[in-house]
């Protein structure tokens, strides 16, 4: 898959848990696990938006394009 989700580095970065930035933004758990592990087929720019609200970050931060 060319399109690698760092979810997980930046919650590493930002020290919060998966469940923090769950109750944070109002996305389920299990949505939340399938977008870190890279499993999601698409995802919202709404909720990209507010994922990079709450760690401070940039849409790049969390997605990466390798070829």
């Amino acid at each position: 898959m060319p399109i690698i989700v760092n979810l997980d580095v930046m919650l590493a970065k930002r020290k919060m848990s998966l469940t923090e930035l769950s109750e944070r933004v109002g996305i389920t758990m299990s949505n939340l696990s399938i977008l870190k592990t890279g499993k999601a087929k698409a995802i919202r720019i709404e909720t990209l938006e507010i994922i990079c609200k709450v760690l401070a970050c940039q849409p790049g931060d969390i997605l990466e394009y390798r070829d």
